[in-house]
């Protein structure tokens, strides 16, 4: 029984909080400042907008590409760190932290919208 609390206690502390709560993925909502439909790329990902895109988290931003005349060619979303991870630094310190950053867990990203004329 004390193996057991023992490595109970070893899981919660080792993992992270960002780790445990966040998918390795994230949906994004993606539209255009008029409405208009534009069809696109961010990591060699084709994605149609206004609609909804499933990005990869990572510790880098990433670059919409569209090819419409009347848009902007590049909108980059921009990451931020999540939350939860402010959270697990309070509550699990530099193990927990060190896991959610080096499982690149703990960035999010916000809303797209793409400027179009």
């Amino acid at each position: 029984m004390k193996k057991l609390l023992v490595a109970s206690v070893s899981v919660l502390v080792m993992s992270g909080c960002a780790s445990i709560m966040n998918d390795q993925t994230q949906q994004i909502n993606v539209s255009t400042s008029n409405g208009t439909t534009v069809k696109g790329t961010v990591n060699g990902q084709p994605f149609t907008a206004p609609g909804i895109v499933t990005l990869r988290r990572e510790n880098k931003n990433k670059l919409f590409y569209v090819d419409s005349p009347n848009c902007a060619k590049e909108t980059i979303a921009e990451k931020n760190v999540d939350p939860k991870f402010f959270i697990n630094i309070l509550s699990g310190g530099i193990f927990g932290s060190t896991t959610d950053y080096s499982s690149e867990k703990m960035w999010q990203y916000e809303s797209v919208t793409i400027n179009c004329k």
